[in-house]
């Protein structure tokens, strides 16, 4: 175990890099190679005012946002900026019809017109500790992958503990190169994040479904909040005492804009690559689980839209929810298209010949990786058996109808009527429900909620084998000739999960649940999918430890190529530079977009393309300020070539002295294959301009005290 340990520390701390722009790298293993590539790039800043915990740097300002996205602190008062769809759930949940702040906008004119967001928290990470040999504990070469994971998790739980201790942190233990290293991460968890600046829709939406994951953009993707602590500073939940934040760091913003060629710096939190997997994963995304995923979510998202649109109210309800669907939905289109598009596929078997060629070149080699794919093709042998269904059961089965799913937070209930608990405890333990039944039922349609249930049903039994679908939805789909709109209609008349007023009478007078239809449906969907995952357990002992060598054995082989970590929703930098791209044949776009292109897409009364009045007026009257380029033009978008993914939705583009240049938000749909494979000519980060947000905040929201507070070069 030392051994691999030793030699990824040094491929870590010492490597050849073949590109320069591709990697999400860990910021506190700098090292003078990284270095010396950032300064040559434009880069002015130490590796320590990049990074220190013995000294406020620029990891101070980077945040963890809402548990999936990143922020970044830019006023000495806490003012925290991300992006609009980060933050657009807790938008929606201050929304109304009287006060639709998704549509209109939100500018709060004083700290005392911030809005509180309760079970919205932001993360500053403070230590890192390399955790491995503790986590590995008693693991020999004889353990068996599941007696590995539980060793594992008992020891990390043990770590944890002892790091923690009466400590207010929060501990997380992450696993490196698939499980070859660990590595300990602490943080400080702030509670009390108010809303401050959102703008309204056709700025913070513009171009929606149409334009995501696609360049050229026009896209104000921002919404500013503000971190409170106690009045001494420590993190607190929300409280009227609290205070405004007193910034360990936070990032001035640069006015001067940028050309081809300039650095590009990226901290955040980017969520998961796996690029260091085989073909078989490749394979298994491109058959089975990418059209899965697009087509439940395409059956979702056209039954959201045909009740949106026809209602407002329906509108704001579900403005949050549809975003979330149909991010991942357009996401998986583009990543099936480009990773047959680009070949990785093919790409993955060659590295395995190769890999192949190289171990039975040497008979140590071959005794240590010589076997390693038989466990793989069998994990891959399963999975791509049961992925599909393993899919459905999610997409379409217990997360798909939101009354089924909502359904399952009652299953502790229901099980102490099976263990004959105490009337009353039951009663207790119902009541404690009634928080999340308000909030379930604010945003919720029941006439949309009955068509998503139905055509998700009639998906689910239409696409999946008998043997891999649960009983009951085989049963129903049987009787009714797979046409779930008559047996959905009922069920929801008779439970008690699409009505409110039977729910709380329930809550009043609790009962076993086993025969409302909805909770019932529920239980044997998840029976089914536990079924399932014990496959899905099966499939992962057999090919874990195959992958885990294989990662080790690459290391090995290719000793000059530079191995950092998949993204695994841990603090990393990316560097690059502003540079336009040739997507195709003829296709060679520019760097940035203007307001022009803004008003070219322009569509009255769309969902997607409208823009409000005020803003077409300032438009109209080049009322750009001293936000405007050289050339009197607002620009709007900017593209750079650093490495991100989901997860640095947020994170700031900071230039060589540590500014803010940009606000990056997406990346572009010819690299949509790039969480298993960096595209080193055509993938590029999109990032709404400096500019741009802070003209958004004066002339459009009319913020001068926001304006004020923040440090503009």
């Amino acid at each position: 175990m030392k051994k691999v340990l030793s030699l990824i520390a040094a491929i870590v701390l010492s490597f050849t890099v073949a590109n320069a722009d591709e990697g999400m790298w860990l910021p506190y293993a700098l090292n003078g190679q990284n270095l010396a590539e950032m300064q040559a790039m434009g880069c002015k800043l130490t590796a320590e005012q990049i990074f220190s915990f013995n000294q406020p740097s620029i990891k101070d300002a980077i945040v963890q946002f809402g548990g999936g996205c990143t922020g970044e602190i830019i006023s000495p008062e806490g003012l925290l900026l991300t992006n609009h769809h980060c933050g657009l759930s807790y938008v929606q949940k201050h929304s109304s019809i009287e006060h639709d702040y998704l549509t209109d906008g939100f500018w709060a004119k004083s700290k005392s017109e911030e809005l509180p967001n309760p079970g919205l928290s932001v993360l500053f990470l403070n230590k890192v500790e390399d955790v491995t040999e503790a986590v590995l504990k008693g693991i020999t070469a004889e353990t068996t992958e599941a007696e590995r994971e539980e060793l594992i998790a008992q020891n990390s739980k043990e770590i944890t503990k002892d790091r923690k201790g009466e400590r207010n942190v929060r501990i997380e233990i992450v696993p490196f190169y698939s499980g070859n290293q660990y590595i300990l991460f602490e943080y400080d968890e702030y509670k009390d994040v108010r809303l401050v600046c959102c703008p309204p829709w056709g700025i913070g939406k513009f171009g929606a479904d149409t334009d995501n994951w696609t360049w050229p953009r026009h896209k104000g993707d921002f919404n500013i909040f503000r971190v409170y602590t106690a009045p001494d500073g420590s993190p607190a939940e929300y409280s009227a005492d609290n205070i405004p934040m007193k910034s360990k760091w936070y990032l001035p913003i640069n006015l001067g804009g940028v050309k081809p060629g300039d650095y590009a710096m990226i901290l955040g939190y980017p969520g998961s690559t796996d690029r260091y997997s085989t073909s078989y994963t490749v394979k298994n995304v491109i058959e089975e689980e990418g059209p899965a995923i697009i087509d439940c979510r395409t059956t979702k998202l056209e039954n959201y839209r045909k009740h949106m649109d026809a209602d407002q109210e329906v509108f704001i309800m579900y403005a949050s929810k549809q975003a979330s669907v149909s991010n991942y939905w357009k996401y998986y289109i583009g990543q099936v298209k480009q990773l047959k598009r680009n070949h990785v596929y093919e790409r993955r078997q060659a590295q395995e010949e190769d890999f192949a060629n190289w171990v039975n070149a040497d008979p140590q080699r071959k005794a240590e990786y010589g076997d390693i794919f038989t466990g793989i093709k069998a994990k891959w042998d399963i999975l791509d058996e049961i992925q599909k269904s393993f899919v459905y059961h999610r997409e379409a089965g217990w997360n798909g109808g939101e009354a089924i799913s909502f359904s399952r937070r009652f299953i502790r209930i229901n099980q102490m009527f099976e263990d004959k608990a105490d009337k009353a405890d039951i009663k207790t333990a119902a009541e404690k429900l009634q928080p999340q039944v308000e909030t379930f039922f604010k945003d919720y349609s029941m006439p949309l909620d009955q068509d998503v249930t139905a055509a998700l049903l009639g998906l689910f039994y239409k696409n999946i084998p008998n043997n891999l679908m649960p009983t009951e939805l085989l049963r129903i789909g049987q009787e009714n000739n797979g046409d779930f709109s008559a047996y959905v209609a009922k069920a929801f008349e008779k439970s008690i999960f699409t009505d409110k007023t039977r729910l709380e009478k329930w809550i009043q007078k609790p009962k076993a649940l086993d025969k409302d239809p909805l909770f019932a449906l529920s239980m044997n969907i998840i029976e089914s999918y536990q079924t399932l995952y014990d496959r899905y357990e099966e499939a992962q002992n057999l090919g874990n430890q195959g992958e885990r060598l294989y990662m080790k054995g690459l290391m090995e082989m290719q000793s000059e190529r530079n191995f950092y970590p998949d993204a695994n929703f841990t603090m990393r930098l990316t560097y690059g530079t502003v540079e336009p791209y040739k997507a195709a044949d003829a296709v060679n776009y520019n760097y940035y977009t203007t307001m022009d292109g803004v008003m070219a897409k322009y569509v009255p009364d769309n969902w997607e393309f409208d823009i409000p009045q005020d803003v077409r007026d300032l438009v109209a009257d080049k009322d750009f300020g001293r936000y405007a380029n050289e050339k009197g033009e607002l620009v709007v978008n900017f593209i750079t070539t650093n490495d991100i993914t989901g997860g640095n939705s947020g994170s700031p583009v900071i230039d060589g002295e540590g500014n803010l240049i940009g606000l990056a938000f997406d990346g572009n749909w010819e690299a949509m294959s790039g969480d298993l494979s960096f595209e080193q000519k055509v993938q590029r980060t999109i990032c709404m301009d400096a500019r741009y947000l802070l003209w958004c905040i004066e002339k459009v929201g009319k913020c001068q005290n926001v304006i004020d507070e923040l440090v503009i070069k």
